[in-house]
């Protein structure tokens, strides 16, 4: 879930260790003309119905949520009702396990926008955690730099650049758990993440953020044996359990 451009394709990509675009089935388990949802999909259009399906790992089911920052009370309402359905269904293969919530600090002026108070103040999710992801954390470096030039220096000077944006990025997470932390269903969790756009990125964090988060073992156990990647993942929750 979350806006448009917050990133939440590419985490997906890398989740799933592949540049390409996902498969696209609808409800019925019908395929769907990706031609045709491309455009949509680039401006942010999506339906939460549809399954999305990466063939560099078939065993991962996602749904996409529209851009419903835009202010639609029935896109709203629509995203609202299928995260409660599939929350709660009796039916395994139509139920979700956790939601990746995606901010994009890009954004940081406006972390925390009227759409993400609704949807944190008015949908409760049940056992299913919700995780917000902080993307785009990269763009922090900018951030710094033009901090340090505010206070007369410059790049070239070396100075405490990497500690400076270290320092910026503590804080917006700070900020996002004083504002969601407030809310009457609160996030199961915060992660910051950075590099998601290189190929290859290592995506161990979010993997263990969210097999912690998920309240049985059988799900995690699950998690960790879909998500194929990682084997020292594997081997140290074959460890721990």
């Amino acid at each position: 879930m979350g806006r448009a451009n917050a990133g939440k394709t590419t985490i997906l990509q890398r989740v799933c260790n592949t540049t390409d675009q996902p498969e696209i089935f609808n409800g019925e388990g019908q395929k769907v003309d990706v031609t045709v949802v491309r455009g949509s999909l680039k401006r942010g259009h999506h339906d939460i119905e549809d399954e999305l399906v990466f063939r560099s790992n078939p065993r991962f089911v996602f749904h996409d949520s529209c851009g419903f920052e835009a202010g639609s009370a029935e896109q709203f309402d629509k995203m609202k009702k299928f995260v409660i359905d599939h929350a709660k269904t009796t039916k395994l293969d139509k139920r979700i396990h956790a939601i990746w919530f995606c901010i994009p600090l890009t954004d940081s002026h406006r972390m925390v926008t009227a759409a993400e108070r609704k949807f944190f103040d008015q949908c409760d999710t049940g056992h299913v955690p919700v995780i917000v992801l902080a993307t785009k954390a990269d763009s922090l470096e900018l951030d710094a730099v033009q901090q340090l030039e505010d206070q007369g220096f410059s790049v070239e000077d070396g100075v405490g650049e990497p500690e400076l944006e270290k320092q910026i990025l503590n804080n917006y997470m700070e900020k996002l758990r004083d504002w969601l932390g407030r809310a009457m269903f609160p996030p199961h969790d915060y992660l910051s993440l950075t590099g998601m756009h290189e190929e290859g990125a290592d995506c161990t964090l979010l993997l263990t953020c969210t097999a912690n988060a998920l309240n049985e073992e059988g799900l995690q156990q699950l998690l960790i044996y879909t998500q194929q990647s990682n084997l020292g993942l594997c081997m140290e929750f074959a460890i721990m359990k």
